[in-house]
């Protein structure tokens, strides 16, 4: 007798059930082969984890960094190559290059390597490198520092020489960063946040004043205020240490009497000849450079200021050779970088609700930008001359592979997604109250 007709729609075989139809594995097998494909797949995740960058911020600031560290590179090729010529008796004229396009081998990479370092990692060790950095610093009053136009800031490793305060700048922003973070519901109080912020801080820019350097003296102490504003601090209780600033910093600039030479002259306007050939010879001659670039510059290589008329040509006054070869232009485009760049941290400030990135970031926008700020400043006959060069482009090994990390450190932070950075619902700290 026929089976009575269903009235239920026959199920249409999936692929499991195809499966089964054809060979059957053993179990071993099917087993080793799940085991392999997780594998596999834990490993191309891991890979692509550590390659991923998941904010648009993260290739604004990775590309304006590369970016001006290849004009530097160009700049310094340009600017140097008269003097190498003459000091290397008439053999190369590539030896600054060479040796910039060695600090810039050495800070990409650890620039992208600091990128992927979570920040429960440089929280832990915000210590540990702080403490190292000052250890550095304190070589400089040792056999091994030596002393340039005034200033006991650098330290002589035999085949390279280094500047620690640079480091110190660094450690010091991820400190702040740390400390801040950690005292961010105490800092209603005076107290808290004086201890431990005053002393260390303190001794960290107390070092770099001891070696008379007023010009990483002023940047790192940009560096602290900026660090102290975006924590959310009272701007009342910032008053009584700038009223103390007012009175410390003039001080210190008249602490050496080449300083305070140059800073006569500079308030002086250069006006008396007899400092022409002395205090404002740099000056003067930076002006005369930019001046003599016009709108689009007398092309590049081919600027008469770097034939031994402009001191620091490569680095303290690199921007008057860009504005001399490039012409405004062309220096219009290192600011308009400088501005990409600044606007690249903020938007890291601005979407993030961990106080820790907020204020480490700010700490290190306020270095790089500020010190670029100072430099151009100083070319431009605004300030005295401070000795500050100009990040990412001026020469100098210290100053590139640092300025780099620290760029690497803001990378790490920008890394992270927007819509896991700042949970729903959650209000924004405040930032530099007015209460």
């Amino acid at each position: 007798m026929a089976n009575p007709p269903s009235s239920l729609p026959r199920r249409r075989p999936t692929e499991s059930s195809r499966t089964r139809r054809g060979p059957v594995q053993s179990t071993e097998e099917a087993s080793s082969g799940l085991g392999s494909s997780k594998r596999t797949a834990g490993a191309v995740v891991r890979v692509k984890k550590l390659f991923a960058a998941e904010t648009g911020s993260y290739f604004v600031i990775l590309g304006t960094t590369l970016f001006m560290v290849v004009l530097g590179l160009v700049m310094v090729l340009s600017s140097s190559s008269v003097e190498q010529y003459i000091s290397s008796r008439h053999t190369s004229f590539f030896g600054a290059f060479i040796r910039q396009s060695t600090y810039a081998a050495v800070g990409i990479p650890l620039m992208l390597i600091v990128s992927r370092l979570p920040v429960s990692f440089l929280k832990r060790w915000a210590w540990h490198v702080l403490g190292a950095t000052i250890v550095l610093q304190l070589l400089v009053f040792s056999p091994l520092g030596y002393e340039i136009g005034g200033n006991r800031n650098w330290i002589d490793l035999g085949s390279f020489t280094a500047q620690p305060s640079e480091a110190v700048k660094l450690a010091l922003a991820i400190w702040l960063g740390m400390i801040l973070s950690v005292k961010r519901d105490l800092l209603d109080d005076w107290k808290h946040l004086a201890i431990p912020l005053v002393p260390v801080a303190g001794v960290a820019i107390g070092l770099v004043v001891l070696g008379g350097d007023l010009g990483t003296t002023m940047i790192m102490l940009l560096l602290v205020f900026a660090a102290v504003w975006f924590a959310g601090v009272r701007l009342r209780y910032l008053l009584a240490p700038l009223a103390f600033l007012a009175v410390v910093v003039p001080l210190i600039a008249q602490g050496s009497s080449s300083r305070n030479s140059r800073i006569a002259a500079w308030l002086s306007g250069c006006t008396d000849s007899s400092q022409y050939q002395a205090e404002c010879w740099q000056t003067l001659h930076g002006t005369w450079a930019l001046a003599s670039g016009g709108l689009f510059g007398v092309g590049l290589g081919n600027s008469k200021s770097k034939w031994s008329w402009l001191p620091e040509a490569d680095n303290d006054f690199i921007f008057a050779i860009v504005g001399e070869e490039l012409g405004l232009i062309g220096a219009m485009v290192v600011l308009a970088l400088f501005i990409v760049l600044a606007v690249g941290f903020v938007k890291i400030i601005r979407r993030t609700n961990d106080p820790f990135v907020r204020v480490t970031t700010g700490a290190i926008t306020a270095w790089i930008i500020g010190q670029a700020l100072v430099n151009i400043a100083v070319v431009l006959g605004l300030l005295p001359v401070l000795g500050v060069p100009l990040p990412l482009i001026s020469a100098g090994g210290s100053a590139l592979i640092v300025t780099l990390v620290a760029i690497g450190v803001v990378l790490s932070f920008a890394r992270v997604p927007e819509e896991t950075d700042v949970p729903q619902g959650l209000p924004r700290q405040r930032v530099g109250s007015l209460r």
